[in-house]
């Protein structure tokens, strides 16, 4: 598998603090996006906290096997990086659980993520709240997420259509999110992988602005994976976007 990727992000046009974050770990194939809230500081300290508990948790197992005895309980229905993913969200979780039962400021913090683990030609993702992962194929565009959020369940159940969700004034509020409390819910799938394939992980700040069609454009095109990302960050900022932006975009190369 050879895969090559670029990343931005930007604090947006109202903020003063970025609270998204990111890691890329090309050694891993491990690629993760964060977006925190509760307010000035507390969002970027759980976006932080987060991704390190989940790449803390995939290197710590980057060569363990099914076979083998895991330090966490193992689901049967998971793959093994499907088991990995979950047990770093989970580890991020308890690092915000422990760090906001002594930090009183702290207490509102939580964050969404996104995290894709790439392992020859098989893609596992983890998700919870309403950043994406996007991938386009061929030149058709498919949102491989469920936003975990008040309107996106509205959508689903047909009592909102996509243009009213993004307008609606609740828009931003998430039903789940990395949080520090017990029984953190986490989706995961495994997808195969093709050439050409773009994967895109972003915040809410690039998708609360461009639409599905507006993203695709931009993939679509014959551009350096550094001047998607930086125009997809500019795009959000010149859609009037308020919010963080981060992009993390993807090419595989061969499987």
């Amino acid at each position: 598998m050879r895969v090559s990727f670029a990343s931005a992000t930007d604090t947006g046009l109202q903020r003063s603090v970025n609270e998204d974050d990111l890691s890329v770990r090309e050694d891993l194939g491990l690629f993760v996006v964060a977006d925190g809230m509760g307010g000035h500081v507390a969002g970027e300290v759980a976006s932080k906290a987060a991704i390190e508990g989940i790449v803390a948790f995939v290197e710590a197992t980057v060569s363990m096997s099914p076979d083998q005895t895991w330090p966490f309980p193992f689901d049967p229905a998971l793959s093994a990086n499907g088991n990995r993913l979950a047990a770093g969200f989970r580890m991020g979780n308890r690092r915000l659980s422990t760090m906001t039962a002594s930090s009183p400021e702290l207490r509102t913090m939580a964050t969404t993520a996104v995290a894709v683990l790439i392992d020859g030609g098989t893609l596992t993702l983890a998700h919870v709240g309403d950043s994406r992962i996007y991938r386009l194929r061929r030149g058709t565009l498919e949102r491989l997420t469920c936003d975990h959020s008040w309107v996106e369940e509205r959508v689903r159940a047909g009592l909102l259509s996509e243009d009213q969700a993004r307008n609606h004034r609740d828009r931003h509020i998430v039903t789940r999110a990395i949080d520090g409390r017990e029984n953190l819910e986490i989706d995961i799938e495994e997808l195969a992988l093709e050439p050409q394939d773009r994967l895109l992980l972003c915040s809410d700040g690039a998708t609360a602005v461009l639409t599905d069609d507006e993203i695709r454009e931009v993939l679509s095109r014959d551009s350096s994976l550094n001047d998607l990302c930086n125009a997809l960050v500019q795009g959000a900022n010149d859609g009037g976007g308020p919010d963080n932006v981060t992009a993390i975009v993807l090419e595989i190369n061969a499987v």
